[in-house]
């Protein structure tokens, strides 16, 4: 029996992955790979397929299909979406058409209520929650470049593992995809959202990249107490994670290169209008409102992000 995958958002996260998919699973009769793109960068891989580079290798991966109409691709097993978070009610209605009750869905978006938001509009689906540590970009046109050292892919339901789970994690690792199946798959996205909200956040607050927040003390303070301030929501939802989640983020925050920066921070700055704020920060407040928790520093940063985008 036929595999069907959706990749819905080809831009660093799946491009990179959907890529290595579509080349491996290309001559297969078994597994179709399909891209859900738009605009020029939908022609391009049309036209000539995805180009995918990372160092001195490179390759070209050609999809069944890449289409901006999910109702050509008919109903898929699996649906991985890589959107941004802003994007993702849009894309899921978009995609009703390749989705039936048998439909698996795997969002690896920034945040961590990817999954709450997809079942409040398809409560009887199976959702996982997932997260992608890459540093893969959309360079030009029909072009993906990952220029990090590492692509891993966590996805899962905790507490669960069953046989849909396994043979997406098989297909995955088939295709050279370092992913792993996870049935504490909570504790890895949140520790990673204890890493992004802060970053996110104190990037895009105060303008400024990695280095130069971590060079001044009291911009470093800032971060610090917003990385506490995350952890204690976590703790409030009974999310188990690491007892010292606030050193080895700044430890993670200190190893990057001075001038990183954030992609919420990145749409900030060329006055996008849309961002990435409600996923990353105004969660963090809302979620410590609804457990009664002292928010000082998300609530100040957050009130001026708010008015950074006319909200």
């Amino acid at each position: 029996m036929k595999t069907k995958i959706i990749i819905a958002g080809i831009g660093g996260v799946g491009g990179y992955f959907g890529g290595l998919l579509a080349k491996h699973f290309c001559d297969k009769e078994d597994v179709e790979i399909n891209f859900v793109a738009r605009g020029g960068h939908l022609k391009e891989i049309q036209k000539n397929g995805l180009k995918v580079i990372k160092g001195d290798k490179e390759f070209i991966a050609r999809p069944t299909l890449a289409t901006d109409n999910p109702a050509d691709i008919g109903i898929a097993n699996f649906i991985v979406i890589t959107t941004k978070s802003y994007d993702l009610e849009t894309i899921i209605q978009q995609l009703r058409p390749c989705i039936n009750q048998e439909t698996i869905i795997l969002p690896l978006l920034n945040g961590v209520d990817s999954k709450e938001r997809i079942n409040n509009i398809l409560p009887d689906n199976i959702v996982l929650d997932g997260c992608a540590y890459i540093v893969s970009r959309l360079k030009q046109s029909g072009v993906i470049e990952n220029s990090g050292n590492i692509q891993t892919l966590y996805f899962g339901l905790d507490n669960a593992i069953h046989d849909q789970l396994l043979l997406l994690e098989r297909l995955f690792k088939e295709a050279d995809i370092e992913a792993f199946l996870s049935g504490s798959i909570s504790t890895i996205i949140w520790e990673k959202f204890i890493f992004i909200s802060p970053t996110a956040t104190a990037t895009s607050y105060f303008d400024r990249s990695i280095g130069e927040i971590l060079a001044d003390k009291k911009k470093l303070k800032t971060v610090s107490s917003l990385i506490e301030e995350v952890k204690q929501v976590a703790k409030a939802k009974e999310i188990i994670v690491s007892e010292d989640i606030t050193e080895i983020t700044l430890n993670k925050l200190k190893a990057l290169p001075f001038e990183t920066t954030s992609s919420m921070h990145a749409d900030f700055k060329n006055n996008k209008p849309n961002n990435e704020l409600k996923s990353l920060t105004s969660y963090v407040v809302r979620e410590g409102q609804k457990y009664n928790l002292e928010m000082p520093t998300y609530i100040r940063t957050h009130a001026e992000l708010e008015k950074k985008s006319g909200i």
